[in-house]
């Protein structure tokens, strides 16, 4: 039976292509918001990390009705860091829409999500964005879009996809260029009349694969997923079961049902084939498990996501200033939060090590991770993180293969040479170079993970902040042998204390200071850069020895050079592989793993 009332469609694109802000348009069109609402930019982005740094993280659902329609929709995530949140909802939905920016064109990230939803068989609409450019190219793009359809092997069917042209901040859609800027119709009725509305038997035994899983402090869990077969009710009896985990059957009872209308959720007696609904009163719940009737425990196959390809250890803070700012600093509290995180987030892993203090978390980039490093100081957590490291796989023949990405770098001609000069020296091999518009060059590169951690800050100084970068993982390949991450030195406090004014005057000689006068310091703490390779020691907390002779310029104020501030990302990248970074909800230390001058150097000479 085919639910001709029903369509369900995800919205995949590159990041900043303009998903976020087309949702937004899609509810206000319905009617989803009353005329005299004030509403937010980018209304589904509703995580604070999220509105702050204008990127999706979490993949949402709404819902919204046009004439006798209900579309689903889910906004994904463009990141290629929170890759593991696409593959998995667009077994949801029976269609995408391809948003593509009409200036940039197809990018690293929409060819891998179109590449995922080619491999489903799912159709795609292909919507080109930001029409309203000046330097919009829409013509071009569709040619650019095709060959890339015809670059992953798209079937004559899916090469036939309607094209619309759009402003998502205008509020329209057009199917021709030269069609009048309107309304978003035209979306709406090419979602209704391409995407194929959901099959499946309703009087069957019930299949419900769950995609997604969300947390709420009040109900726990949630599930939500599309039902494939049958009927799902309030108090149903029902079993559980997982594709790739044969042995797991446990009888469940459904506790409360919801199904999404707008932004919220609506609370419902029963729902049937292809409804996209949300299940809560489940205990142990994971993304991948089937609700089936208990009769015909079938499990819905589900692939499995893509491996993490970094790692970074997360440890209990033992700094001479632990305990002073968090509220949660135990091993128990950061081990029950570790491992409640990956009940939401499929693409993380969490393991124990030897040491009861410290957990290996990986996930799959620097972004991925500081996003829930972020998360944690903000809930209250106080913990130390080690340097980021890749992780490595041998083949049959016992050869290290590391982690490779593609490196699509868009920059102003005159800073081509220091940006290819840097990724060489990081092991990065150049594929290919050309010209695009505005005066920018489109550098490609194959590099490996490593060569990008610590980069991006460097990047952005080498140009200027007029730099793009985007990457996305490529495949394992054979070691390409060592490198440094770091060319400059740190600078190191001496003693414990409250830095002095005198101290830091005499201190900023020597490099960059990230620590400015009253802030509390220890030995062994990083506090500044050292422009030099090398390590120093320097006392920020000496005073003036006062005498009882006194010149003219003695009592002239001392000008201090204003201290670097380091974000949260800045900090991850500056850290070597022997320092730590001290994470409390209300500061940010670097430190040595050993504090300890003397055991410092021993443990360098041993190394050597």
């Amino acid at each position: 039976m085919k639910r001709e009332d029903v369509r369900n469609v995800a919205i995949i694109a590159h990041v900043d292509h303009g998903k976020t802000t087309l949702v937004d348009e899609l509810l206000k069109s319905s009617g989803v918001f009353r005329a005299n609402q004030e509403v937010v930019e980018r209304v589904m982005d509703s995580n604070d990390i999220e509105r702050e740094r204008g990127i999706t993280i979490l993949s949402k659902n709404t819902a919204v009705f046009y004439k006798d329609t209900k579309i689903n929709i889910i906004d994904t995530p463009g990141h290629a860091d929170f890759g593991g949140e696409v593959e998995r909802v667009l077994k949801m939905v029976n269609g995408v829409i391809l948003v593509v920016d009409a200036y940039e064109g197809p990018m690293p990230q929409t060819k891998f999500v179109l590449k995922k939803a080619l491999e489903l068989n799912l159709p795609a609409i292909v919507c080109i964005n930001k029409i309203d450019r000046p330097e919009a190219r829409p013509k071009e793009v569709i040619d650019e879009v095709l060959e890339l359809f015809m670059d992953l092997d798209a079937s004559d069917e899916q090469l036939d996809c309607p094209f619309l042209f759009a402003s998502a901040r205008a509020g329209f859609a057009k199917k021709q260029l030269e069609d009048p800027e309107e309304d978003m119709r035209p979306l709406f009725e090419t979602i209704v009349d391409y995407i194929p509305a959901p099959e499946g038997n309703p009087e069957a035994d019930t299949q419900m694969l769950i995609s997604t899983i969300d947390y709420n402090e009040y109900v726990g869990r949630i599930g939500i997923g599309k039902i494939d077969n049958g009927t799902v009710r309030v108090n149903q009896e029902c079993v559980i079961v997982n594709h790739h985990d044969p042995d797991k059957l446990r009888k469940v009872k459904i506790g409360k049902l919801y199904q999404f209308d707008g932004l919220n959720r609506a609370e419902v007696a029963e729902a049937t084939v292809g409804d996209i609904v949300a299940v809560s009163g489940i205990t142990d719940l994971h993304i991948g498990d089937t609700i089936c009737s208990p009769e015909n425990p079938d499990a819905i196959p589900f692939q499995k996501i893509s491996e993490p390809t970094i790692a970074m250890n997360f440890m209990v803070n033992d700094s001479p200033l632990a305990g002073q700012e968090g509220k949660y600093v135990t091993s128990r509290h950061i081990r029950e939060r570790l491992f409640r995180e990956l009940n939401t987030d499929v693409s993380l892993r969490v393991e124990e090590t030897d040491s009861p203090d410290c957990f290996k978390v990986s996930g799959r980039g620097e972004l991925h991770l500081s996003v829930l490093i972020e998360n944690m100081r903000r809930e209250g957590y106080e913990f130390a993180v080690s340097k980021a490291e890749v992780l490595y796989k041998y083949n049959e023949r016992n050869q290290r293969l590391e982690p490779m990405e593609l490196a699509y770098i868009d920059v102003p001609e005159e800073f081509t040479g220091s940006v290819i000069q840097k990724l060489t020296s990081r092991k990065g091999e150049l594929q290919g170079m050309s010209p695009v518009s505005g005066g920018y060059t489109r550098l490609e590169f194959s590099i490996p993970s490593r060569g990008l951690i610590g980069y991006r800050g460097e990047f952005l100084t080498d140009t200027k902040g007029n730099g793009i970068m985007n990457t996305i993982f490529d495949d394992y390949a054979p070691y390409k042998g060592d490198m440094n991450y770091r060319k400059t030195g740190s600078l190191i406090a001496y003693e414990s204390g409250e830095t002095i004014t005198y101290g830091l005057f005499n201190a900023q000689e020597r490099g960059i200071l990230f620590v400015g006068p009253g802030e509390k310091v220890y030995g062994g703490m990083v506090i500044g850069q050292n422009p030099k390779a090398e390590d120093i020691e320097v006392n920020v907390c000496k005073t003036k020895k006062l005498t009882n002779t006194r010149s003219s310029s003695a009592d002239e104020a001392l000008k201090l050079v204003p201290k670097k501030e380091m974000s949260l990302e800045q900090c991850l990248e500056f850290i070597d592989t022997d320092e730590l970074l001290e994470v409390t909800p209300a500061s940010l230390r670097i430190r040595k793993k050993i504090l300890d001058p003397t055991l410092r150097k021993r443990a360098s000479f041993k190394k050597q």
